[in-house]
Formats: C-alpha cells, structure tokens, sequence
C-alpha cells in the first residue's frame, strides 16, 4: 500500500511498460534470460493470467492502466491502456491504490482502493467488464464494495475461490480510528456482493510486524491455493520502513476460511530485505503459473536503496518459487537485481 506517507509525485503509467529510465538492461543470453526489475517502477504489481495471456497492472496514482502480454519476461516491451479514469472530485476520486484485474464467472472485475484525497475515507470500489478482451472492452463501474455492517476503511482487497466458494480478503481498521491495520475476510454472494458480515483473520502480533508503528501494519493479503491447501500471504511493518517483509497465514488442513483460530502464522517472515542484492522492503505480492504449467512464480516490487520509502521507486520483480515438503511455499529470498534469471517455462 501507499499509505499517508504516500509521495505526491508517485509516477503516472506511460504509453507503454518501457520507461526510458529502466535501472538494469541485460543483452547476453537475453532470448533466455531476463533480469530484475521489470520495470523502472510500478508498486502492487499484480497479474492476472487466462489462457496464454498475462493481465498485469499496479498502482499508477491516478487512474487505472492495463497491460497485456504473452511473456511476462518482456513486460517492458508490453503496451498499458487506460481502461477506467476516475472523476475529478468524490468519495473515488483520489489515491487509486493496488488495483487487481480478476476473471469471474465469465466477467472480468478490477478491485481497487480509493478515497477523496482524505485517507480516512478510503474503501473498496469495483469495475466489471463483460467484454472477451478487458484490454479494449468497455468497463463500467460497479460502486463500492463494503460490509453493511462495518462499513470501514479498507484497500489492498483480492479475491479467491476455495473449495468452490468465493471470498474477498484486505486489510482494514478494526474500527473507525487508524490504530493497526488488520487482515479481514468476507464470503461473497457474487463478485459485488458480501455474503455476511466480515471477519478479522490477523493483526500485527510480533515486533517484526510492528516496525514503524504507528499504525502497525498487515496487508497486501493474497491468496496461494496448491493441492487442496489454501495459503495467505501478506505485507507487515510500515512500507515507509526497509523492514516491510511477506509474512504466510496457512488454513489447517480441512479448516474453515471465516474461522480465525483455524489460521496459523508464521513466526518470521517469509521473504524481507536484501541489502546486497538491492532488495529493500519486498512486499505487495502475486502469484503467477509460467505458460507450460510447470513452474510457480511471486512477483512482487521492492526499493534499490535503503529509504525510498513508498512512492514510486518501488519496482516490480519477479522469480520462481518452490514448495517445502510439509506443503508449504518456499520463496527462498530476492533475488540480486541484473542477475539473469531463466524466463517462466513456455516463453
């Protein structure tokens, strides 16, 4: 997230995913290998991935940009299209944050954060588009999507299915003052609709979540389903802060989703800052299958230097993950930006 320590100045997305500023150009090898960062900047990078086609966006401060590509190993070489402006003045006029493109029963969605230029008032809105191609279709928006009953500040929302049934995560206040930043979940009766009322899945609980308080801070949920286990990772500690780190929430085997004391957390993180490697404050991540099936990818933006806090330095990265033997994810650690990595199978 960007949060009230967002920069004014955060950079807009230009015509295409190739800014002129790229800080790392790899040649030898390069119809295998790519390098990191993807882009020069782009924070809450997400993907969305149908078919042989890659949807990838991030927060661009104002408005709502789309991006299309066949390799995610040449997003710089991709195009972004606007797909949604927001209006001048309103409650969702200002600080667009995270915005995440899904494919829902047959119609794409894009969940995203904003707010009238007050933090205070940011929550959850939504676009459908009905349209084969999100890219070129016609989007329209669909209002605030929110819990009638605890109707409070939230961003960083996604959505997934498990076990049939879709559900909404985000972080949020727990009440109506800024105090901490928790992890909520809400069964969805549709795309748009609730169906009950929220439940408070986490909060910051160790000191490695805590850095930069107040607020203490989770967010940036996302959701990781792999052989019937269901997986949530999420951001902690101030993005204003280099401690900013990926922690997992793991549902026990058989366990309820809407149940708290059937998710468990891990006592470290699970993926933070490499100063060697110019990984600072890694966080806000997606997940992402290469195009022959064979290989899990994070993707996810991180600071060069020490400090750069939560504008527009953060760029997003990508790298394979693998799978420890009691089910769970292993991400390993950032890797060094400008070392060459082997493109996602199939590109």
């Amino acid at each position: 997230m960007l949060h009230q320590y967002f920069l004014a100045g955060l950079l807009l997305v230009n015509a295409t995913c190739n800014p002129k500023s790229s800080p790392s150009t790899f040649h030898a090898g390069a119809d295998t290998t790519f390098t990191n960062p993807l882009l020069a900047g782009g924070p809450d990078p997400w993907v969305e991935q149908k078919d042989s086609t890659y949807y990838y966006m991030n927060t661009s401060g104002n408005g709502i940009s789309l991006c299309a590509t066949n390799r995610m190993s040449e997003l710089n070489k991709g195009v972004f299209t606007t797909i949604w402006t927001p209006p001048a003045t309103g409650m969702y006029s200002k600080e667009i944050w995270a915005p995440e493109i899904h494919y829902l029963q047959n119609k794409w969605y894009v969940y995203f954060a904003a707010d009238d230029g007050d933090n205070d008032h940011h929550r959850i809105y939504a676009l459908e588009c009905a349209d084969a191609d999100p890219v070129h279709g016609s989007w329209i928006f669909r209002g605030k999507v929110a819990d009638t009953l605890a109707d409070t500040w939230a961003i960083d929302a996604s959505v997934f299915t498990y076990n049939g049934q879709l559900y909404m995560v985000w972080s949020g206040w727990p009440g109506a003052v800024n105090t901490e930043q928790d992890l909520f979940i809400a069964r969805m009766k549709d795309p748009l609709t609730f169906d009950g009322p929220r439940v408070m899945i986490a909060s910051p609980r160790y000191d490695w979540e805590k850095t930069g308080a107040p607020p203490a801070v989770n967010e940036g949920p996302e959701a990781l389903v792999h052989d019937g286990r269901l997986f949530l990772t999420y951001s902690a500690s101030g993005c204003w802060t280099d401690s900013y780190a990926l922690g997992l929430l793991t549902l026990r085997q058989g366990g309820d989703p809407l149940v708290p004391a059937d998710w468990s957390k891990t006592l470290t993180p699970v993926f933070s800052t490499v100063p060697g490697n110019g990984a600072y404050a890694p966080g806000h991540n997606g997940f992402f299958r290469s195009r022959d099936g064979r290989e899990d990818w994070i993707i996810y933006h991180a600071n060069t230097r020490a400090g750069q806090g939560c504008g527009d330095a953060r760029n997003p990265r990508m790298q394979p993950f693998s799978w420890n033997a009691d089910g769970s994810p292993h991400f390993g650690q950032p890797v060094h930006i400008g070392t060459p990595l082997r493109r996602p199978g199939g590109e």
